[in-house]
């Protein structure tokens, strides 16, 4: 069983008295308040899940993947960067969720990529024929005088056509006894049904829960027949041990059967990530969903819940199988992900995209990447089509941090050579970032490059890189990082504040407010 168990020697008299005194208690309680909630087709009305449960670190039995920050690199000895893109908001919501409790997440917890890609920027869209457009600016750091911050956008094309193509989706639901808490599986069916209403009557659906075992609640219905959709989904119920990979399989299984050739087949997985039959470590999971991403599906992963959430199993799910990786800690979140930017989510417009910034030693003599820890690939992978890089959906956008040390910089950054030639091709570019990118049903990728100038240095940095540098700086803090420098509270604060529109967009006025949180949490500590 998932359920954390205690055992103890009681007798049978007083195990009846007990139960007794129990349902006594239960029976003269008063029933407990129904939140309001949202009514559906079916006529049926779905609660709000609680959006904030208490969190009580002496239950917690969460897991994370160890973040191993990125040290500055000599561009002497290391010109290139090279990383796959990441479009996972997961930890932006989850970091949020524990601070709503009253605590401050683990270091482990916080990958700044996902906090920076959690919020819209403002980047232009593509040229005509174009996948994507990148941007470059260059401006002063925040936290450290002797280095220059750099954002890298990237705007994916939003393409409406293609999110008018069928849908052949299949809902795979974690119903073991973990799920039973009002954070989890009630909202897992809030989430769905708000889902069900972006249907198209051409979609296919098809729901796979798992627990001790796998079961097909539902098989090939159509967008249509929204009401025995919903009904299907307002009917699950939680109990029993956890089967993750048996499930997994079934779902590929059924998301093959229904295969649509021009159309977008997904699997979206929601749980806790608590596995515990079957296949249960990341290394075995990640080889299944390795392998049953070949079958041409996408996968979109979405976690729940409080104390027992594997995000390390999620994520490792979602970054191996074509897919991304969200967080939902209230209906609200459910809203942002699977309604409001459904196509970013579930319509993929390239796959396997990679960057890799070559610096010139002229002009730059360090760097350091900013997040994206456990996307980092070797140079030679770069133009590896056999090397998995990140999924981008229809008009997202992708936003990296650099620090960049410049050639005249006082930072000592360690790069003399006695071996190796430093010679410097002659150029007056500061750097070029290369993408490498698949569409979506080949496997064979397409590159691009962008060159950057001095024309990307900023005096002022625009209202886009002060809201991703005070993400950023924030990221760090939390995180306690070698590299935060003179960074504050007080001074990603007093950065937002010098934002003018940032009332005007309720995730970023959100994010002000949990900073505010943050510095209370950290002076009560």
């Amino acid at each position: 069983m998932k359920n954390r168990s205690s055992f103890c020697k009681i007798s049978v008299g007083m195990l009846i008295f007990a139960l007794s005194t129990l349902a006594l208690l239960v029976g003269c309680s008063s029933p407990q308040p129904k939140t309001e909630g949202a009514v559906y087709d079916t006529g049926k009305v779905a609660e709000y899940a609680t959006p904030y449960v208490s969190y009580d670190a002496n239950y917690n039995t969460e897991e994370y993947n160890a973040v191993d920050e990125s040290n500055f690199k000599a561009v002497a000895t290391s010109p290139l960067s090279t990383f796959a893109a990441d479009v996972d908001t997961a930890s932006y919501a989850n970091i949020r969720r524990f601070i709503n409790s009253g605590e401050l997440p683990p270091a482990d917890a916080v990958r700044i990529e996902e906090m920076l890609n959690y919020f819209h920027y403002d980047y232009p869209q593509p040229n005509e024929g174009e996948p994507f457009s990148v941007t470059t600016e260059i401006s002063a750091c925040p936290w450290n005088p002797d280095t220059r911050l750099m954002m890298v956008g990237m705007q994916a094309k939003s393409m409406e056509e293609l999110e008018k193509k069928p849908s052949n989706l299949v809902f795979l639901i974690d119903v073991s006894g973990s799920m039973d808490e009002p954070n989890k599986l009630p909202l897992v069916k809030n989430a769905f049904l708000l889902l069900c209403e972006q249907l198209k009557e051409n979609d296919t659906v098809s729901i796979v829960t798992y627990a001790g075992s796998d079961q097909v609640v539902l098989e090939g219905a159509k967008g249509s027949d929204s009401k025995e959709i919903m009904a299907a989904i307002e009917d699950l119920e939680a109990g029993g041990s956890t089967a993750g990979s048996e499930g997994i399989k079934t779902a590929y299984e059924i998301a093959g059967k229904y295969f649509k050739a021009d159309g977008n087949n997904r699997v979206i997985l929601a749980t806790d990530g608590d596995l515990n039959v079957g296949i249960t470590s990341e290394g075995e999971l990640t080889r299944l969903i390795k392998k049953e991403k070949e079958s041409g599906v996408f996968l979109s992963v979405l976690g729940f819940g409080t104390e027992n959430i594997k995000d390390n199993k999620m994520e490792a799910l979602a970054d191996n199988g074509n897919g991304n990786y969200s967080y939902i800690d209230s209906r609200f979140e459910a809203k942002k992900v699977l309604s409001e930017e459904l196509g970013a989510n579930f319509f993929t417009v390239a796959k396997d995209v990679k960057f890799q910034l070559e610096f010139n030693p002229k002009f730059i003599k360090g760097y350091r990447l900013i997040g994206y820890e456990n996307r980092i690939m070797d140079d030679e992978d770069f133009k590896d089509d056999t090397k998995d890089g990140g999924e981008i959906g229809s008009g997202h956008r992708v936003t990296v941090l650099y620090e960049i040390v410049d050639k005249d910089s006082p930072m000592d950054i360690g790069s003399d050579l006695k071996y190796q030639s430093s010679a410097v091709i002659e150029s007056n570019d500061l750097l070029n970032i290369a993408v490498r990118y698949k569409e979506p049903d080949s496997e064979t990728s397409k590159g691009l490059n962008y060159p950057v100038t001095t024309e990307a240095i900023k005096a002022e940095m625009s209202d886009n890189m002060k809201f991703a540098a005070a993400v950023a700086e924030t990221g760090m803090l939390l995180r306690d990082s070698e590299f935060k420098g003179k960074s504050s509270y007080d001074s990603v604060v007093s950065l937002l504040d010098s934002i003018p529109d940032i009332k005007n967009d309720t995730s970023k006025l959100e994010f002000l407010l949990l900073v505010k949180k943050m510095a209370t949490l950290v002076k009560e500590q």
